[in-house]
């Protein structure tokens, strides 16, 4: 069964798209077959997957506008062994079109994904840093929400603005949406305040914090410059590590999950 994860936090500068690429990447070395999603108009995991945003034939606008299949704006073979639906500026006129659209424009990219979704193990859908129609469109294709949080003094700031718009998909267009976890980025063990903070995501969220924590990494911020997942370009870095040990968590509770709504565990 596919796992369609939207990794999103209104925040900006708190590691979405580096989570997303490396991610994405470190599943797929695990034999997993995953598609990104790229549904921010910076086009940061498009440049990071390594690609031109400027020189792909077709995007995400296109695919929401329904004037391109995800067949036709899909990318496949790329280092970082997943397959990749692009996005450019051209994505802000999708999101002021859409904004002025009626009923069923929060579904666009879910009827989108559908013809090729069976075709993945995990489809990850980097989100603006914004709770705008994009994110919506994010959050009703999605069937889980990871949310990554910095480990700074504003870590908590706004999430409970994130966790209303959750609240409410869940509400009205898809009841089965649910929170994944949440990962602490740019950790800094020798930082206190790291540490209180990080504190402070397990009391206030018990058994949803991901034990995993991603360092503060030179490599990890060299890697999207040379168009290449932190695997790829690093792999014995603690940044790749850290994102090995991410997607190993992350099946592991994956496979906890099913088993449990199997009734064997």
């Amino acid at each position: 069964m596919t796992q369609t994860l939207a990794v999103a936090n209104q925040k900006g500068g708190v590691g979405k798209t580096t989570t997303c690429v490396n991610l994405a990447a470190a599943l797929a070395g695990n034999g997993r077959r995953v598609l990104l999603v790229d549904m921010d108009p910076q086009g940061n995991a498009t440049v990071g997957a390594g690609l031109d945003r400027s020189a792909v034939e077709a995007t995400n606008y296109e695919l929401l506008m329904g004037e391109a299949s995800a067949e036709a704006v899909r990318c496949t073979g790329l280092s970082g062994g997943f397959d990749l639906l692009p996005a450019n500026g051209d994505l802000t006129a999708a999101e002021v079109a859409l904004t002025g659209t009626g009923d069923g424009r929060e579904k666009r990219l879910a009827e989108a994904l559908e013809p090729i979704r069976a075709g993945y193990d995990h489809i990850l859908i980097d989100c603006p840093p914004a709770l705008n129609v994009l994110t919506v469109n994010a959050f009703v294709a999605a069937d889980q929400v990871l949310i990554p949080i910095q480990c700074e003094y504003y870590a908590l700031e706004g999430l409970s603005a994130l966790l209303n718009t959750i609240e409410r998909i869940r509400q009205t267009v898809n009841p089965a949406l649910r929170i994944e976890g949440l990962v602490r980025t740019m950790f800094d063990g020798r930082n206190n305040l790291s540490n209180q903070v990080g504190a402070q995501l397990l009391e206030h969220f018990p058994g949803q914090v991901y034990r995993t924590q991603i360092p503060r990494n030179v490599r990890l911020a060299e890697a999207p410059s040379h168009g290449l997942a932190v695997l790829q370009y690093d792999r014995s870095s603690r940044g790749a590590v850290a994102y090995m040990a991410l997607a190993s968590e992350l099946l592991n509770r994956q496979q906890a999950n099913a088993a449990t709504a199997g009734g064997v565990a």
